[in-house]
This record gives structure tokens, sequence and C-alpha cells, in this order.
């Protein structure tokens, strides 16, 4: 008898047991489920407030430039205004630290260029720059451009080469910051030539324009968009592009490759935002974002300025990131520079 009452005791438990799992299972799912509308009204009402979209060089940039271009056009489609924040520092580590931690509503957004992807193997960043970021677009890619005061006597890649092999460390070259893409473009250029130059870095290629522009520094790997305008001026003189291929927008200018084979650096520019943005905000702003870059007048500026439009989906921009984490945490490691120094 005792053991019956036992046994009917721990089948009432165990039904207990169950009922309450279920019960709580239920609560969770049903709070989930009534998660859902809020989050599907506040992707339907996106936006409802001014977008800010960081750049994390100063004005005058690659970043600065296409974030103004893209912004008022981007802004007449969503029915809010997109408001550049430039934030400049460490190599634009700065900037995107901000974009990382901001709440993924999809009110901020930031403009990067190929600095981004070689920001890792320099500094200790607080977050993964493939994961904890949701991509957006990548907008074009493009190259750098080594660039001369035109009173140098330097005209080519080659007497650039001669000059420095014959005076190590006289040959300054000056970057948009320690860590970015000018800055390893420079020292993939030392190991493949045997050369040694001197790095000057700035706070965006706004600053190294007016440094070149100038004769504070000789040269400097920059991006072709703020180059362009001052290269057409006469006020600086190409003697190379980054790229495999030679670029339209300055199609006299041979590529370094030509002289020292097999060089190679890809520049590019996109957009992403903080980790968790809901799916259907990401994909109203890629949808426009790629339909502004797919407009005849931007299609026509970006080849004007040397690059390539891209405007595809928010995971091809992922996947040029992790191709670049890639390849220059092969060459810090190689070169043991940045947080692989020795």
């Amino acid at each position: 008898m005792q053991i019956a009452r036992a046994r009917a005791g721990t089948r009432r438990r165990g039904r207990f047991r169950r009922t309450g799992a279920t019960a709580i299972a239920a609560c969770l799912l049903a709070g989930a489920t009534s998660l859902l509308p809020a989050v599907a009204t506040a992707a339907a009402a996106y936006p409802n407030r001014p977008i800010r979209l960081l750049t994390p060089f100063a004005p005058g940039g690659g970043s600065d430039i296409l974030s103004r271009l893209l912004g008022p056009q981007v802004s007449e489609a969503l029915g809010q205004q997109i408001v550049v924040d430039n934030r400049p520092g460490g190599g634009g580590t700065l900037g995107a630290g901000i974009a990382v931690r901001a709440v993924p509503d999809g009110y901020t957004l930031i403009t990067v260029s190929g600095s981004y992807g070689a920001n890792p193997v320099m500094h200790k960043l607080p977050y993964d720059s493939v994961e904890d970021i949701t991509p957006i677009i990548l907008i074009g890619e493009t190259g750098l451009v080594i660039t001369m005061n035109p009173k140098s006597p330097i005209k080519s890649v080659k007497e650039a080469i001669e000059f420095a092999r014959a005076n190590p460390g006289k040959l300054r070259f000056g970057s948009a910051g320690v860590g970015g893409l000018g800055h390893l473009s420079q020292e993939l250029f030392q190991q493949a030539t045997g050369i040694e130059i001197t790095h000057v870095p700035y706070k965006g290629s706004g600053p190294v324009m007016n440094a070149l522009l100038s004769g504070e520094i000789h040269s400097s790997f920059s991006s072709l968009v703020p180059s362009i305008p001052h290269i057409r001026a006469g006020r600086l003189y190409p003697i190379g592009v980054t790229t495999p291929w030679r670029i339209d927008a300055v199609k006299d200018v041979p590529t370094v490759g030509e002289t020292v084979p097999g060089y190679e650096s890809i520049h590019w520019y996109g957009i992403w935002g903080p980790k968790g943005i809901p799916p259907a905000i990401v994909q109203r702003l890629n949808r426009e974002f790629a339909r502004v870059i797919g407009t005849p007048n931007m299609q026509q500026w970006l080849a004007h300025e040397g690059m390539r439009p891209a405007g595809g989906p928010p995971e091809q921009f992922r996947d040029r990131i992790r191709s670049d984490v890639a390849k220059w945490t092969k060459l810090a490691k190689a070169a043991g520079i940045g947080i692989y120094a020795k």
C-alpha cells in the first residue's frame, strides 16, 4: 500500500514537473512571439528619426567624401536625414569602436575603407572586425595611388626605389594613420623591394593631402578619391597604382606591379552597423544604398574617381572584410609588425 502511494506521488510529481516545464516553455515562447510584432513594427516604421553615418577619418578623406555624396541621395529615399559624423583617430579604430557599441537599431552606421580590414593586425581590438558587425553594403573597390609633390625629382616607382636605396630612411611617406591600409601598403612595398622609407602618420587622408601639397612629406599611398582632383590640377604627380590592373581614371599611371612583380593592394569602401540590426532594416538600407550606387550619375562618378562599383548583398561585404583580415594578418606575422611585433 505504501509502495503504491509512493508510486502515485512520484507520478504526480513527474506530471507536475512536465506540466511546469511545458508551462515555462510556453511562456518563453509566448514572450518571444510577443516581441515579433514589436520588431516588425519598428522595422516597418524605420526610419522615424535622423540616421548617424560615422566616418572614422577627418573631413576631406575618401570615406568622408563618399558619405557626404551618398547621404543626401539615400536620405531622400528614406525620408529622414543622414547626418555625417567625423570621428578620426587610431587609424579608424575610434570611429569603428563607437559604431560597434551603438544600439543595433539601424540609426548608427559607419562608412569604412580598406583600412578597416587592416586594423586587427595593428591594434588589439575589443571586438571582432568580421563577426561583431552587421554588414550593409560594399560600395566599390579601387586601389591606392603613390603620389609625389611635383617639385620632387622622382617621377617613377623605379626612381623612388633607387632613391630610397641610396638614401635609406630619407624618403618620407605619409599615411592616413598607423595601421591603415596606406601604412600597410608601404610596409608591403618595403618588403617587396628591400628599401627603407620613413612612415609619417596623420589623422586622415585630408591632412595627408595637405602635407603632400606643402612639401612636408615626399609621397604617400593614398586613396584615389581625395587624390585625383589634385592629380588632375597638377598639384600632385602620380607614379603608380596598387591594383593589379590600370585604372581608367588615371589610365596613364602604371601599376606598381609593372615595376615590382606580384605587388598589389586593393582598396575599398563599405558601410556597416553594430551587430544585431534587424534583417528587415538591413535589407531596406542595402536596397536604398544599392539603388543610389546603381544610378547612372553615381556609376559615372565612381568610374571618374577610379572605383569599380559594387552594391551587392551584405554578405559580399563581410566576405571582403574577412579576406583582407586574413591577408594583412599573414603580412604582419611575417614582418613582425603591429600586434605581432617581436
